[in-house]
């Protein structure tokens, strides 16, 4: 049982609340109380010392003191010394008790009220510009090297684009490697397009109505995009320092996952729903969650919830577990070889990278590693050093290191999750070799310390 002492709005709210859910005794002013179903009453004719209230036989859970009821001169001592190991809670200043800031908890929820309206009015700005009459064609854009999170919300962007009458289409540049992205490709028979050729771009961006990027928002910096392009609708959960161009701008870090984020935005359309794109978009939370185990919060849940009545669970699982090829093995067998550890640093360099995903999967593996707080695999791909980084440190934002020690848009990511793309003439490198020499002693000045 709970005990409240208190009559004013906030205790007698408080009371009729916990009262569903448990038996609670609420003692205060009789002018003030007013009758609850489901709650003990105790009126009072003035306040008294504790001794003459009459109190519960039973140990309350917990002890809300929310007016000065009690004329005792240490009232919290004497709560003490019937219940002393109940936990007493306070709004108001009293020497002992677990102090509870109205201010702090009313400024936290008006926070989450608007941030509840923003999302939705987002949402909103992002179904009105797609039902722009002239919105014909659309063209999405993943990230270079799409992972699941990226496929995952161009499917379900392009899922709602043609149920609002548009035709579109999903494009990408880089490769589809990983064995979980192919896999899920294959599965939900995905149509996408890898571009490599700059007038194969210029010639999408000319013949489409809007432009929409998911999963990144500054054209140039790992995508295929020219960096003059301004997109029309921008959707991204990554927080960056420079605000992105576009029309419409949907970027919001308090999501795990873009996936999260898009199934906002389904939930706002009425769109009706169907078990690939659920599930897509579900493996997307999944993967960039690690699990649900890594920055998961209440709005990723809440989609991961609505996604719920149409996800398969054993699709799912067959992008989660597709056989791993030779190449990846080998290049694991790498990076074990070649891994050095120091001062919770473990930097694993791969000079054969066939499969470039495969470092994300190295970094992952290494990561619960004895003695490890940082992992950053890396290897060189067409004269570039491509890098992926995890970190366990909650004082470090492993993110915002890397952007700071590279190139605006060549590097960054999550406080835990990051990555990058570092051209060797950012390096003043003209070779493999030196490139990674390189980025190696970068890495070293730049995290060992941290």
């Amino acid at each position: 049982m709970f005990l409240i002492f208190g009559s004013d709005n906030l205790a007698i709210r408080l009371a009729e609340w916990i009262g569903q859910r448990s038996i609670v005794r609420i003692i205060g002013l009789a002018e003030q109380l007013v009758p609850m179903e489901d709650v003990e009453i105790v009126a009072l004719p003035t306040e008294m010392e504790l001794h003459e209230m009459p109190l519960p036989d039973v140990t309350p859970t917990a002890v809300l003191l929310l007016e000065e009821i009690i004329c005792d001169d240490d009232p919290v001592q004497e709560l003490k010394s019937h219940w002393p190991n109940t936990p007493i809670l306070s709004t108001i200043d009293v020497k002992g008790a677990e102090r509870i800031s109205i201010e702090d908890l009313t400024t936290s929820a008006i926070q989450d009220r608007l941030r509840s309206i923003d999302r939705k009015q987002g949402a909103s700005e992002v179904l009105r510009r797609l039902s722009d009459e002239n919105a014909a064609k659309v063209l999405i854009v993943c990230h270079d090297n799409p992972d699941p999170d990226a496929l995952a919300s161009a499917l379900a962007m392009k899922h709602l684009c043609e149920s609002m009458g548009h035709s579109s289409t999903i494009i990408h540049g880089g490769m589809i490697e990983h064995q979980q992205n192919r896999a899920m490709v294959r599965l939900l028979n995905m149509d996408l397009r890898k571009l490599i050729l700059d007038w194969e771009i210029e010639d999408l961006l000319n013949d489409s109505d809007i432009v929409l990027c998911v999963d990144f928002s500054h054209p140039g910096a790992n995508n295929i995009l020219p960096e003059s392009c301004v997109p029309h609708i921008v959707i991204d959960h990554h927080t960056s320092e420079v605000r992105p161009a576009g029309d419409v701008i949907l970027v919001r870090s308090e999501f795990a996952a873009t996936s999260s984020l898009v199934a906002s935005v389904l939930m706002n359309s009425g769109v009706e729903m169907n078990s690939n794109v659920a599930t897509a978009l579900a493996f997307g939370i999944r993967t960039d969650t690690l699990g649900f185990t890594r920055s998961f919060n209440a709005v990723d849940l809440r989609a991961l919830s609505w996604l719920g009545a149409w996800i398969d669970w054993d699709l799912m699982r067959t992008f989660q577990s597709p056989p791993r090829s030779q190449e990846v093995l080998s290049i694991f067998r790498e990076a074990l070889s070649n891994s050095t550890l120091e001062n919770g640093l473990m930097l694993a360099p791969i000079s054969n990278m066939v499969d470039r995903d495969a470092l994300s999967q190295v970094a992952d593996f290494l990561l619960p590693t004895e003695g490890v707080d940082i992992v950053v695999s890396y290897g060189v791909r067409m004269s570039k050093v491509i890098l992926s980084a995890r970190s366990s440190k909650d004082s470090l934002h492993i993110g915002k290191v890397l952007s700071r020690n590279f190139a605006k848009g060549s590097a960054g990511g999550h406080r835990s999750l990051a990555g990058g793309q570092i051209p060797f003439e950012e390096l003043d490198c003209d070779n493999s070799d030196d490139a990674m020499a390189s980025i190696t002693e970068i890495l070293k000045s730049a995290l060992g310390s941290e």
